[in-house]
């Protein structure tokens, strides 16, 4: 994890080439102090790094971020008043490219919607 203790994982699953998660954004999180005092917001490239993570926790490698050809920001994600975000990830390999169609959203409102590509890097995360 990048930035440790941002987020807890209450539930994942991956069937079908798909993640299905949910989790819990730790609102004392220092990131939350200083984006922005008094009205905290989770980094958009806290987002993605999210959604890389759990990528990687369904794939077992560790990828980096290469393109992302669609990225939409449709609200802002305060963890005082929505802490649990749902994330699904569809995930498709072509030749090596790991392609992305992802959504985060709380409350039925899709506060992200993404569609990237990740390639590998060398080994997976077990090891």
């Amino acid at each position: 994890m990048l930035i440790e203790g941002l987020y807890t994982t209450d539930h994942f699953s991956f069937e079908d080439n798909t993640v299905n998660a949910s989790i819990t954004l730790n609102s004392d999180h220092d990131i939350f102090k200083g984006h922005f005092p008094g009205n905290p917001i989770l980094p958009g490239v806290c987002s993605i790094q999210i959604i890389k993570e759990l990528t990687e926790k369904a794939l077992d490698r560790s990828l980096f971020l290469s393109v992302s050809s669609n990225v939409k920001f449709l609200e802002t994600v305060n963890p005082d008043v929505n802490p649990k975000l749902v994330l699904s990830i569809a995930i498709s390999e072509v030749e090596e490219v790991i392609k992305l169609k992802a959504i985060i959203s709380y409350n039925d409102t899709i506060a992200l919607n993404l569609r990237a590509q990740f390639k590998n890097l060398e080994g997976t995360l077990s090891k």
